[in-house]
């Protein structure tokens, strides 16, 4: 689930305390995808290298989270920050073998089977499997790339919006074709971001193959605004965000609203905006070695670190999205205001894998021509 917090530096004198364990047993990792290989001496080894961690614009840990990691392996990380998700993908596809970084970090599973098709990783088998999300490493196969977290996409609404003008705020993907929402809902391109394609998924998973055209037919009749990505979507044009918007409905995350609590001030005593739970998508990101880096050895090392309980904990409060390691706690204040919907939608990935390109050239088709 990848959104952008941007006060998130109140919390960072709390975090660096917890970066001090940061690598306690990471001084092991594999040559290839299932071998391992000792690197009791990789600080020494590796003290001049640079690794470059390819993300998405929205890609916020703690400021000083890779600290810890340097200390204990000599590597360096830089992070380069690539547009959204969609746009990362598209970037990574056009130089694989020749990467314009070492890592990638936040393609989701409804971008995964794009990656692996363009085969942008090299598969990597990080010694922390067995402590990540089983339902998550369902997903990938030949340990293309590693789970780092999950989250659902989900309508959210501003509730004093909705609040101040006594109408009942959309509940189910069926209502947002209502007159009462018109004009009303902004979303992300399906085209260009992840959580957009999310959303587009979840309204076939709804209405079938069949029916999510004329779903979309009637929502362009009804003044849907589609943009790039989430950023713009959630910052800019939703009235419920910092942004101060237009459009009280947005494509977003059931993670959402907890940041609009813990980074208010003063602390609101209830969360500006609220989840629509019966719309929610399933939404899984990963973490992989790119393929023709030239230091695969390093990069390993830093897949096993994204999975490391030590980072896995940072992103509750920064990312705003779940660990996919199931060692990593769970803050109390996300645990309070996040909302985790018991039956998300999803599609099988062979599925999407199959019919992706036809689903955005019907998308296209409607919606923007």
């Amino acid at each position: 689930m990848n959104q952008n917090i941007l006060k998130k530096t109140v919390l960072r004198a709390a975090l660096l305390a917890i970066i001090a364990g940061a690598c306690a047993n990471g001084s092991t990792n594999n040559d290839s995808a299932t071998g391992q290989t000792d690197t009791s001496s990789q600080s020494g080894s590796s003290d001049q290298i640079t690794l470059t961690l390819l993300a998405y614009d929205s890609f916020t840990p703690s400021e000083n989270i890779f600290d810890a990691f340097t200390l204990e392996t000599g590597i360096k990380v830089e992070i380069a920050l690539g547009g959204d998700a969609g746009e990362l993908v598209t970037k990574a596809a056009l130089t694989a073998g020749n990467p314009q970084g070492d890592v990638l970090w936040g393609v989701d599973n409804t971008l995964l089977s794009r990656a692996i098709e363009s085969k942008i990783f090299s598969a990597y088998k990080t010694k922390n499997i067995d402590d990540l999300d089983e339902s998550a490493l369902k997903l990938v196969s030949n340990y293309d790339a590693s789970p780092v977290d999950t989250g659902d996409v989900c309508i959210n609404y501003d509730i004093k919006w909705f609040t101040d003008r006594k109408i009942a705020p959309p509940l189910t993907l069926r209502a947002l074709t209502s007159a009462s929402y018109a004009n009303l809902l902004v979303v992300p391109s399906p085209i260009t971001s992840s959580p957009g394609l999310a959303f587009m998924l979840a309204t076939i998973a709804e209405f079938g193959e069949d029916g999510f055209n004329e779903y979309w037919k009637q929502l362009r009749q009804n003044g849907v605004l589609v943009v790039d990505g989430w950023n713009e979507a959630y910052y800019t044009e939703f009235s419920g965000s910092s942004g101060k918007g237009k459009r009280p409905i947005v494509v977003s995350y059931g993670s959402s609203p907890p940041a609009e609590m813990i980074y208010a001030s003063p602390v609101p005593a209830t969360a500006p905006t609220a989840v629509a739970a019966l719309t929610c998508y399933r939404q899984v990101e990963f973490a992989g070695v790119l393929r023709g880096t030239k230091h695969e050895r390093e990069a390993q090392l830093l897949i096993d670190y994204l999975t490391s309980v030590t980072f896995q904990e940072d992103l509750p409060l920064t990312l705003f999205v779940y660990p996919a390691n199931t060692k990593a706690k769970l803050p109390a204040e996300f645990l309070k205001y996040s909302l985790r919907p018991e039956l998300p939608m999803q599609l099988d990935p062979k599925l999407i894998a199959a019919q992706r390109t036809v689903w955005l050239d019907i998308f296209t088709n409607t919606v923007l021509r």
